[in-house]
């Protein structure tokens, strides 16, 4: 197999690739489903929701960090889903391991 090919080949994965992870989108909750937080495959945040017991004026600490646990979860569910796609594509071939 000529280099070209597997060139375009990886290419074309990688476009692919690109396009699905556009489409996906995780939602993710903290401190028992208190906060969420929504985000697509190229990890921008698209919503943050606060249930009303989630807001207590006197631990705002406690909301800043189930906000920091709700979207980093979600982040961690876009790379787990980044994860499963680049495996479902499969490798080039007669690479092994590429990809």
């Amino acid at each position: 197999m000529n280099i070209q090919k597997m060139l375009k080949q990886a290419q074309e994965m990688q476009s692919r690739l690109q396009q699905e992870m556009e489409q996906v989108e995780v939602e993710a909750t903290a401190g028992g489903g208190m906060v969420s937080a929504r985000m697509n495959g190229k990890k921008q945040l698209l919503a943050l929701t606060l249930k009303p017991g989630a807001v207590d004026p006197g631990d705002l600490e406690m909301l800043q960090d189930l906000v920091v646990a709700a979207v980093n979860e979600a982040a961690r569910k876009v790379d787990e889903e980044l994860a499963s796609k680049l495996g479902s594509l499969g490798g080039l071939p007669g690479v092994p391991g590429l990809f």
